[in-house]
């Protein structure tokens, strides 16, 4: 398969992430988000909260990272961020999409896809922990825009809400304060579980 066929194999394939619905509903309540969506919304956040993180970071490298990083879940699914058993479990099986799905590019790109997710999932760099971050605020602001509708149908509690997201605080104290305040105010609306 010559190159640009791979690129173009990649890039239909990828399409399907469109498909996979998540947990949180998009803004307006109406119905659930989808993962190309997600990944759309956090390289504008991304792009607009930059000034916001703790370190220093190549903002370029996050875009590409918030771009690449829910690709797995074409194969994989969505997993609820709450819901450890299943977060467990499914880090083998979004590896092995991971290279299934990077491996449909030309070697060269393959490897810097990977080496974007893996370092995404690693949380090492502080790119990673920025991007991490904004995967973890992005929910909780639609969540608190929609009315709780996620966390109420799965009985998210204060305490977890604030446990699942606490790695906001590795990369921006102002983040955190953001995140903590909008779970706090969620509480006292009645989205969260008592």
């Amino acid at each position: 398969m010559d190159r640009l066929t791979a690129q173009l194999t990649f890039l239909a394939e990828i399409d399907r992430l469109k498909g996979v619905l998540r947990q949180t509903r998009a803004l307006a309540g109406e119905r659930h988000e989808n993962s190309a969506e997600h990944s759309w919304h956090l390289a504008l956040m991304a792009l607009t909260l930059a000034e916001h993180a703790d370190e220093p970071v190549d903002l370029e490298r996050v875009v590409r990272m918030v771009l690449v990083h829910d690709l797995v879940e074409i194969e994989a699914g969505d997993t609820f961020v709450y819901d450890t058993a299943a977060r467990d479990a499914q880090a083998a099986s979004e590896a092995a999409a991971a290279e299934r799905l990077f491996g449909l590019l030309p070697p060269d790109q393959a490897a810097e896809f990977r080496a974007l997710w893996d370092d995404f999932e690693s949380f090492a760099s502080p790119e990673s922990r920025y991007a991490k971050a904004l995967d973890r605020l992005n929910p909780i602001l639609l969540n608190l825009a929609s009315g709780g509708l996620a966390w109420l149908d799965h009985g998210v509690t204060l305490e977890q809400a604030l446990a699942v997201n606490r790695p906001i605080a590795e990369a921006s104290a102002t983040l955190w304060e953001v995140a903590q305040a909008a779970l706090r105010e969620a509480e006292r609306r009645g989205y969260l579980a008592g």
